[in-house]
Parts: structure tokens; sequence; C-alpha cells
């Protein structure tokens, strides 16, 4: 895959930034501090990681039909009013959330569960939306008119040309998923939070930096997966990472 200059340039900058990290880690005793607490970021990165899959993956399994559904021709004029009812997920404090998940599903993973679903389905949806939205209507009608079914027309041409734009909305709710999921132990539903929070309160940055950069390593790990998916399963015409 071609790297763009700046592309490289950003990601050296990031490497000479966690070197640089490492060292002052090293340098100030809070390496061996982290390293402490190896084997809770081990067991509680599970924990972060099966939050982010179970509330990621139904936000991705309800986001992007309801985004091909509002981007039906029968749909389009309610689209608006559907965003701005969405949009309430991610205006309101995603500990806000959490706290009204538990006023109805109690204390756990549950609430937690329900709670980041909700904070992370508007990028799904709207990305979805636009990208079908954004299909040049010249496709459309060349594809109505060799014979193409309104399903075949979204499947062969709507979907593959909209699918970078889709996949763009899945990594930003994925990257605001990761990153919000510290909130859920505030509620009881585990994850890195525990180091964080506790570290916090205990005063002690080396458990609070054991949380803290576990949880930003995992997202910029899920963000390259789904670069990497992106780059593979997008066709080559309408890919700007093959460009």
């Amino acid at each position: 895959m071609k790297r763009r200059p700046l592309e490289r340039v950003g990601r050296v900058a990031l490497l000479l930034a966690v070197f640089a990290l490492g060292v002052a880690c090293q340098r100030t005793g809070l390496l061996d501090d982290i390293l402490y607490y190896t084997d809770d970021i081990l067991y509680l990165s599970q924990q972060h990681l099966l939050l982010t899959l179970f509330s990621g993956g139904m936000a991705i399994l309800a986001g992007v039909p309801l985004g091909i559904w509002l981007s039906r021709p029968a749909k389009r004029a309610q689209a608006q009013t559907w965003m701005q009812v969405l949009n309430i997920g991610g205006t309101v404090p995603t500990l806000a959330l959490l706290a009204l998940s538990m006023s109805f599903l109690g204390i756990g993973a549950k609430p937690a569960v329900f709670g980041l679903f909700v904070a992370t389905l508007l990028p799904i949806v709207r990305n979805t939306w636009s990208g079908l939205m954004d299909v040049p209507p010249h496709l459309i009608e060349a594809a109505e008119g060799i014979g193409m079914s309104p399903m075949q027309v979204l499947l062969r041409v709507e979907v593959p040309n909209a699918l970078f734009v889709i996949y763009a909305g899945i990594r930003t709710a994925l990257s605001i998923n990761i990153g919000t999921v510290p909130l859920a132990f505030l509620i009881g539903g585990g994850g890195l939070g525990e180091l964080i929070f506790t570290g916090i309160d205990l005063y002690e940055p080396g458990m609070m930096l054991a949380g803290a950069i576990p949880t930003a390593l995992l997202a910029v790990l899920v963000d390259m997966f789904m670069t990497s998916v992106t780059y593979i399963t997008v066709p080559r015409g309408v890919n700007p990472l093959r460009a």
C-alpha cells in the first residue's frame, strides 16, 4: 500500500512520541510501576475488548441497516428527523447515558453495553446514509437502465461505492467506543477504567497510566485493523487508500 508523505510523517511522529514517552517513564520509574499491574492489565483488557465487541457489534448491526433504510427514496424526507433523534445519543454525555441505562438495567455489563451502543450508533448511521446519498445518480440510472432490480442496484452499485464512507463511520464509532469504555467501570461494567479511576482516587500515577496507555493502544490497534479491512474489501476504483 502506497503511503502519502503526510501519513508517513504522522506515523514517524507517533513512533517518536511513543519512544520518548517510554524513555521518560523509564527514567522516572513509572515504567516499573506500570509493569507491576501487568496481570491486571491483561485481565481488564479482555473485559474492555468484550464490552467494545458487544456494544460496537450491536451498533454496526443496527446502524448500517438503519442508514440504508433512511437512504431509500421513500424515506429520504424523514431522514433528517431521524438523524436529529439519533443525535441525542451524541449530545447527551456518555456518563449520563450510562446512568440512565443503570436506572432500568441495574449495575454491571448490561447497562454499560446498552449505553455504549447508544453513544456510538450515530456515526455509523450518519456515514452509511450520507455515503449512499452521495453515490452519483448516473450510476444508479445506468444500473436501472440495464434492468437491475432495486436490491441489485443497492448491493452491486450503491453499497460498493459507499463502502469507504461506511467504514469511516465504523472506525470513528469504534474509536469513540474504546475511549468511552473506561466509564463503564463507574457502573460496575469492568474494563480498564478500574485502573484509571482507582489510580486517580488513590493518586497513583502508575496505576492510572496502566489503564490509560493500554486503552490508547487498543484504540490505535483497532483503527489499524479497520484500515486494513477497508484497504482489502473496498473496490480499487472507489478506494482512496489504493490511489
